[in-house]
């Protein structure tokens, strides 16, 4: 699309979603450079240096409980922090196969200090007891530490220290996502028990755990799963409750208590015991004007999800897109991210990655699609209206509105919550799905639709930059209407409609004026006539065809909308025209004379063939012959390989290259 495109939209501009879409175009295409190597070896080792020297501490530390010790544990305690923040620093950018490697005795590091209660004491904030443990002449330094003992039912809901949210973490780095024999499975029920053991400190004195344990006949390891298993039910049950009970202030959890226990599951949420609380805090919804999910909270799991470390009911998913709008928008660019890297011009891969990314479903929301649509406006804007682009929103609507018949019936929401800027009528218009309609009448509706649309975009009341602008913008949506024009065009064995020409013109060039749309309506009609008059020849050659597509006029070549349009056109012949099965191998050859063009005819390809499956169209011969052409064509782009990425970004600022050694549309 060419680069006017910019000029067409006068709304407000939304700086936020343009600004954060080019921070993904350029993020995609950023070569990452790991420097300096040298530096990175010297933090390492010494590092393992202050290992060691923690690792004797804590080994002192475990066996003695004299006073002297303890004074000596809480004088460090501020330089054991952060030696900590170091070590999940580090193993943060390791797997955990590098970190065992690297540090063999790290269980043992992180076992003594789940176990040492002046560390996890270390800083914790009271809700109801307080042992203070000091240096013997605090007034004369500046630290003064503090250790906080908790106890009683209501200490699970104060907040994790920064000693302990980093433990948590360097406990989450070792556990295996996929454990590939029994030795991984059973590190991961070890870390798990410890992570188990942290938390359950926070409710329960640990050497009264233990006492308990002892007199049931329980180990440890296996008591600590069952115990967090019931206290993740237990707070699922009591977050739930507070729907029922509303203004009863006596039942409900206190907003503080809710807080706290989001920040907790900031370091949790990855774990598949913690599914269910998760959820239950993103589904949660008090009595407060503001929020009271810890926000961090929220970007822990959109992270999680966009990572595939966790999965969550699709309602979950869109409370956190609705509660946390800056996640929503970093989900939408992910996608973004994903569909520009992958292999271009394959629909069914996109539709894969559109789905999977859960927007479609969480978009019957009217908010999430509004905001969704808007960043894909500003993708089509910065992109130049890039095919790409344009290909991935007419897969993400039609995955939309899959999703919004699957889940209401009967509409929940006015179609105008979805559509503000367009009348009710066209957007039914293009909601039909061609599917439903013999494909005998497609030509009915496409007048229609043509008709509702150029009242809109060259009406005396309406005519503005904005409304050609919107009005093209909604029906570029609609993929399903808008790539049958040309074979409806064809096909027909009758005088040409104006309506028709008008809409394959109009979606092409939407930046033209009435009176340069009129012109390519004219050079595009004398081609159209030509080509239907060989439409039912049995036998055909290049020549003929070249002889179709021949400049109407002496004077200068075709602008650039009428050669891409006569080359759809082309290429709609080679496909349903009986004679052009045998010569398309040759024309397409002789028209791929540039990148641009070559791909410009794998995506026209892919996108037929993608859209006669959605339409369940029969045409055995056509459906061979694209296949096999569209086969060859990708086979000689992967021995010539272009940067997609700077394909897609190319286009901004610059308009497409003429096509000037192509003699078919010239």
């Amino acid at each position: 699309m060419p680069t006017v495109l910019k000029q067409l939209w006068r709304g407000p501009p939304d700086l936020m979603y343009a600004h954060s879409f080019l921070q993904c175009m350029q993020a995609s295409v950023k070569v990452l450079h790991l420097l300096p190597s040298s530096a990175m070896a010297q933090d390492l080792v010494d590092l393992s240096s202050e290992y060691q020297f923690w690792m004797r501490k804590l080994s002192i530390w475990d066996q003695a409980s004299t006073l002297e010790t303890q004074q000596d544990t809480c004088v460090h305690l501020p330089q054991f922090q952060a030696f900590l923040s170091q070590m999940y620093e580090a193993l943060k950018e390791m797997d955990s196969n590098t970190v065992i490697e690297r540090f063999p005795t790290i269980g043992q590091l992180l076992a003594k200090i789940c176990w040492n209660p002046f560390i996890l004491a270390y800083e914790r904030k009271l809700t109801t007891q307080e042992l203070s443990i000091s240096d013997p002449e605090p007034t004369r330094r500046k630290n003064h530490t503090k250790l906080s003992f908790t106890h009683g039912p209501g200490c699970l809901f104060c907040e994790f220290n920064e000693s302990q949210k980093i433990l948590i973490w360097c406990l989450c780095c070792l556990i295996k996502k996929e454990p590939l024999n029994s030795g991984e499975s059973k590190l991961n029920s070890w870390i798990r028990s410890l992570l188990s053991h942290i938390l359950s400190a926070f409710r329960f004195d640990v050497k009264e755990v233990g006492l308990f344990c002892q007199g049931l006949g329980y180990a440890p390891a296996d008591y600590y799963p069952g115990l967090l298993k019931n206290m993740v039910s237990s707070l699922v049950s009591e977050l739930r409750e507070n729907h029922l009970n509303g203004f009863n202030t006596q039942r409900r959890m206190a907003p503080e208590r809710v807080t706290s226990l989001s920040r907790v599951c900031v370091a949790l949420v990855t774990l598949p015991d913690f599914e269910p609380l998760v959820e239950a805090l993103l589904t949660y919804h008090g009595h407060e004007p503001q929020e009271v999910l810890w926000p961090g909270f929220f970007e822990a799991v959109n992270e999680a999800i966009l990572l595939k470390k966790i999965s969550l009911p699709t309602l979950a998913v869109v409370c956190l897109w609705l509660r946390h709008l800056p996640s929503l928008e970093k989900a939408t660019l992910h996608l973004f991210e994903k569909l520009i890297s992958s292999e271009r011009n394959c629909l069914q891969r996109i539709e894969c990655f559109i789905k999977d990314s859960l927007l479609p479903q969480a978009a019957c929301h009217p908010a999430i699609f509004r905001i969704v649509d808007e960043m894909f406006r500003c993708a089509l804007l910065e992109t130049d209206g890039a095919p790409e682009v344009l290909v991935a929103l007419q897969v993400f609507t039609q995955c939309f509105v899959e999703a919004l018949e699957k889940e209401n019936k009967q509409l929940k929401f006015a179609l105008k919550t979805y559509f503000p800027y367009a009348s009710t009528s066209l957007v039914m218009a293009l909601l039909q799905n061609p599917k439903d309609i013999p494909q005998g009448l497609w030509h009915q509706p496409l007048k229609h639709i043509s008709e509702m649309l150029r009242e809109t975009v060259e009406g005396q009341t309406t005519r503005s930059h904005r409304g050609g602008f919107e009005s093209w913008f909604l029906f570029i949506h609609f993929g399903g209407w808008a790539d049958i024009v040309a074979e409806q065009l064809l096909m027909s064995e009758a005088e040409p409609p104006e309506a028709l020409l008008w809409l394959l013109a109009f979606s092409s060039s939407p930046h033209d004026g009435s009176q340069q749309r009129a012109q390519t309506m004219v050079e595009v009609k004398v081609v159209l006539g030509r080509l239907v008059k060989l439409f039912r020849s049995p036998t055909l050659s290049g020549q003929d065809l070249q002889a179709a597509a021949s400049e109407s006029r002496e004077a200068d070549s075709r602008p650039l909308v009428c050669q891409q349009l006569i080359r759809l056109l082309l290429l709609s012949f080679l496909l349903w025209a009986p004679g052009g099965h045998s010569i398309a191998r040759e024309v397409i050859t002789f028209m791929a004379q540039t990148e641009d063009i070559t791909h410009e005819i794998i995506g026209f390809l892919d996108q037929t063939l993608y859209r006669w499956d959605q339409l369940c169209i029969e045409a055995p011969r056509p459906r061979k012959v694209a296949r096999d052409l569209l086969t060859e064509l990708l086979a000689q782009v992967e021995h010539s390989p272009v940067d997609h990425v700077a394909a897609v970004q190319g286009r901004s600022g610059s308009p497409r290259p003429r096509d000037e050694c192509h003699e078919f549309v010239q």
